[in-house]
């Protein structure tokens, strides 16, 4: 029974969520073989504030690269 947890920081919508598990477990149908309906798929969103990148919290990141390179 896969088991799949995606944490994202706040900011998809619901339907990009949906387009999410309907890859991830057809990924899992297709290349392990594994049937739909055991496939659990979780997905975590997170504060930006709550997670960090590069050495500091993911909003002051972004908040910082702003006037840079996008990305």
């Amino acid at each position: 029974m896969p088991y799949v947890n995606i944490q994202i920081t706040k900011g998809a919508s619901r339907d990009q969520k949906a387009e999410l598990v309907r890859d991830v477990t057809n990924s899992l149908v297709r290349v392990l073989g594994k049937r739909p309906e055991h496939i659990h798929v979780v997905i975590q969103e997170i504060e930006e504030a709550d997670w960090g990148y590069a050495g500091q919290l993911t909003d002051d990141y972004r908040r910082r690269s702003a006037g840079g390179s996008s990305g």
